[in-house]
């Protein structure tokens, strides 16, 4: 829960009724009424005296009571290890009796000091107390508990630090940036010394609050903290805070809280036309204008956040608008903006179920260039107390979706509200990191025994993600190339290179200064290539890419290269003959789809189709039996895949280039003397040997003592039409 700021800042009171069986001593009566009058922090002082005075002839009952106003006055002014305190003395003294929230409430404190088996344990003690409504609350904050219980445990990209150099022991809250350069602007309230006026707020015990702004320079660090106001336009001896500009920043709206004891009054948004530079710190006001969005002086309206300058949100108690109830505590709120009478609308409609819950629901922010909406909320499913929450603009009409957690390290085990996230572009251009960089501001009471308020600075820093690369031949994956270039271009430009090891893999990165470039980050398109000498570049590149993409994802790429000979998948023949056997021991029209596929995605390269015969039978025959399966092969690219002719020249090799392979780690050439010594000792090894000859294979045409290909159609092949003839029967 959050009572303290929801009391600091939006003013908006619990009033609770103890019952009265008989005249009471004056300072009990005192100590009541300071409560009842939600000036927690006077109260707190008078109510644990009372207690303390009150001794052991007090009924039971009667000290539970108390015991437990003095827990909830350490509560709404976020005391919560005292309040943990006192709502074990309540239970000690039985008050569960009558009030069973002191479960509750006690679970509340435990689960905000970090104890969440402890916070289990009492709200399961509240559990056969609590009312049917509160039992779905009831399981979602154990759940909670059980579910966030180790949540700073695991790493994140965000990095947060508090803002020591303008935080005060007092509270400094709600931020709200703008970018300013190549740096930025902050506006945050605060109740520091140097606030207007000398009274304290009877609410809090702090000095009322007023609105400052500091710069950030480029490399991040603030400067020295002023007011935005000092002539009592807006900063006033009220609480003024938790602020937004339009787009233009000709106008400031802002939250003011009256400070009138005997009178119920409550919060109000208001509005100030700006003249001069807000981000440059010379600004004048004019009378700021109360917008018009309640209907009860006593209901309170604040936290304004503008919406593309048509809608404005809002936190409001208020219980119901135009018919439409509150969803319990206190709800975001909106009204549009009237063009044709330049006003806004005076009847608030609600956000609905997705923003809002049984709890509170303030601090709302907008950043327009995702749509996204933020806001805190204790009512949703969280770590502790107040945590940020954001949902999604869902089409033109004003409805929102897609609600989540921001998690650690935003949230924590205390409250956390008030997110404004600022954008700006790196100038560091000569590194392969440079990107559009974010970072922000948010409000946390994290790390202080006192609960206090602080602002936080977050930086995010850019996704990576891994990036391997592996180059083979076309054809047959398990040819890795080595010592291939691989070159990476994104889409701004930034260019690096890689080398491919023994298994094909770039490990070899460039490396620039200190950044490790076989990693790329989010936002970005990737255009990948690989080349060497001796083999060609397929003509598209490989592209990927980061943008939307969500943490964790490595990319993994392939990219085949064309040796200037290929190795084709295998084309066999029955013997002696020159149709393709296509059977379960050979699918050879597999094959030729990979010629054909080759070639239509490479419309530039023209290649010599060479067939290879093994040395079995005469080489006249041989020659003629080559050149007629060559053929084969060229009659079905042209004919049935529509190749064209003059890109294709089909020779016949006959049995006159034996295979090469390793054997024991050497070349060895399949010629007649090597493949006859197996011809009686083992004739499996025999047939195969002489089935590896009998090949085709393609050779990419390239410039003369060179490897660089010639480019069809600049370069074609004379269409020879003894290409489509057979010699039949062939000669012996």
């Amino acid at each position: 829960m959050n009572k303290l700021i929801v009391t600091a800042i939006l003013l908006l009171f619990s009033i609770h009724i103890f019952s009265q069986q008989k005249p009471q001593p004056k300072y009990i009566l005192e100590a009541k009424k300071s409560f009842e009058s939600g000036r927690y922090f006077e109260a707190a002082t008078k109510t644990e005296k009372a207690y303390i005075k009150m001794g052991a002839k007090a009924s039971i009952k009667d000290r539970g009571e108390m015991a437990f106003m003095v827990a909830e006055c350490y509560r709404l002014t976020e005391k919560f290890l005292k309040a943990s305190d006192w709502y074990s003395k309540s239970i000690e003294l039985k008050y569960f009796q009558y009030n069973a929230m002191v479960y509750f409430y006690k679970g509340e404190m435990q689960r905000m000091s970090k104890d969440f088996e402890g916070a289990i344990k009492s709200y399961e003690q509240y559990r056969p107390l609590a009312s049917k409504s509160m039992l779905n609350q009831l399981d979602q904050v154990i759940l909670a508990c059980k579910e966030f219980g180790d949540f700073d445990q695991f790493e994140s990209r965000y990095e947060i630090q508090r803002q020591d150099k303008i935080n005060t022991k007092q509270f400094d809250m709600a931020p709200h940036g703008s970018t300013n350069g190549k740096g930025a602007v902050l506006y945050f309230s605060s109740s520091r010394e140097e606030s207007t006026g000398e009274e304290r707020d009877p609410i809090t015990g702090e000095k009322y609050t007023d609105v400052y702004m500091v710069k950030y320079d480029e490399k991040g660090d603030p400067t020295a903290v002023k007011t935005i106001d000092s002539k009592g336009i807006v900063n006033t001896s009220q609480n003024e805070g938790a602020v937004c500009f339009d787009s233009k920043k000709k106008s400031i709206y802002f939250t003011r809280c009256p400070n009138t004891r005997k009178k119920n009054l409550g919060c109000d948004i208001w509005m100030a036309t700006i003249s001069g530079k807000p981000d440059d710190l010379e600004v004048e006001f004019e009378d700021p204008i109360k917008i018009s969005l309640k209907s009860d002086d006593s209901i309170s309206v604040g936290h304004p956040c503008l919406i593309n300058d048509e809608f404005l949100v809002f936190a409001s108690d208020m219980s119901e608008s135009n018919g439409v109830k509150s969803y319990g505590g206190r709800d975001l709120w909106y009204v549009q903006y009237n063009k044709k009478e330049k006003r806004w609308d005076s009847i608030p409609k609600n956000m609905g179920p997705i923003v809002n819950s049984f709890g509170n629901e303030l601090f709302p922010s907008y950043n327009e260039k995702s749509g996204v909406l933020y806001f805190a909320s204790d009512g949703h499913k969280g770590i502790g107390g107040l945590d940020i929450f954001k949902v999604v603009r869902s089409g033109k009409d004003f409805n929102w979706t897609n609600r989540r957690n921001l998690n650690y390290p935003f949230n924590s085990e205390a409250n956390d509200y008030g997110i404004t996230i600022v954008e700006y572009i790196n100038s560091k251009n000569d590194s392969v990191y440079a990107y559009k960089e974010k970072y922000g501001f948010f409000t946390s009471e994290r790390k202080s025994t006192e609960f206090t308020p602080d602002i936080w600075k977050f930086d995010i820093n850019p996704l990576l993600y891994s990036l391997q690369v592996k180059v083979y031949e076309i054809g047959d994956k398990s040819k890795s190339i080595e010592g291939a270039k691989v070159e990476i271009e994104a889409n701004d430009g930034e260019r690096w290179d890689g080398l491919s090891s023994s298994n094909g893999k770039t490990e070899k990165w460039e490396l620039k200064k200190d950044k490790k470039s076989r990693y790329i980050i989010g936002g970005k398109e990737y255009f990948i290539k690989a080349s060497k000498a001796w083999y060609i570049t397929p003509a598209n590149k490989a592209k990927i890419t980061t943008i939307d993409e969500s943490e964790g994802p490595n990319f993994y790429v392939e990219i085949p290269l064309i040796p200037i000979e290929i190795r084709t998948p295998e084309i066999r023949y029955p013997l002696d003959q020159w149709t393709f056997i296509d059977d379960a021991t050979c699918r050879s029209y597999d094959s030729l789809q990979f010629l054909v596929n080759l070639l239509k995605q490479n419309p530039t390269l023209c290649i010599e189709l060479s067939s290879h015969t093994d040395a079995r039978d005469t080489e006249t025959h041989n020659n003629a039996l080559s050149q007629n399966r060559a053929n084969a092969v060229y009659t079905y690219l042209v004919d049935k895949a529509g190749i064209a002719p003059d890109r294709i020249k089909p020779i016949g090799k006959g049995e006159s280039e034996p295979a090469l392979i390793m054997v024991n780690g050497k070349q060895q050439k399949l010629d007649e003397n090597y493949i006859n010594q197996f011809k009686d000792s083992n004739k499996k090894e025999f047939e195969r040997l002489h089935q590896i000859n009998r090949r085709t294979t393609v050779r990419v045409i390239t410039e003369v003592g060179s490897d660089i290909p010639v480019e069809y159609p600049k370069y074609k092949f004379n269409i020879d039409p003894n290409y489509r003839k057979f010699t039949n029967p062939l000669p012996r």
